[in-house]
């Protein structure tokens, strides 16, 4: 019979290792971003993936500070939403439980007149 050492960190079964965006969040970012593109907002996006938080950012060009950062925070779930757009000099934007009213901030700012 075989012993095992106890594990000196152990994790919760029901924690995830990381945070990440599911299919349909992700389709409904990149269609956002894609707008940005073809209207030449933007040019470059950067994911990143935390234990504790996801984010896509959206550059106008590489080497600048993002333009918007959209971070899904599930801790904040029950509390003031788990999503957030984040403007480029760090101001809160909009905070929902859901994506889609988030992500129409950005949207609105994409429409313009038409000569």
């Amino acid at each position: 019979m075989t012993l095992q050492p106890p594990n000196p960190f152990p994790t919760p079964a029901s924690a995830p290792a990381q945070v990440a965006f599911d299919r349909f969040e992700l389709g409904a970012i990149l269609t956002v971003y894609g707008r940005m593109v073809a209207m030449t907002e933007a040019r470059d996006y950067a994911m990143n993936f935390a234990r504790d938080h996801a984010v896509f950012a959206i550059f106008r060009r590489t080497a600048e500070t993002p333009l918007y950062r959209i971070e899904k925070r599930p801790a904040l779930r029950n509390k003031q939403g788990q999503y957030a757009l984040i403007g480029a000099e760090g101001q809160m934007l909009k905070r929902g439980h859901e994506l889609a009213p988030v992500l129409r901030v950005i949207e609105r700012k994409l429409i313009r007149a038409v000569d």
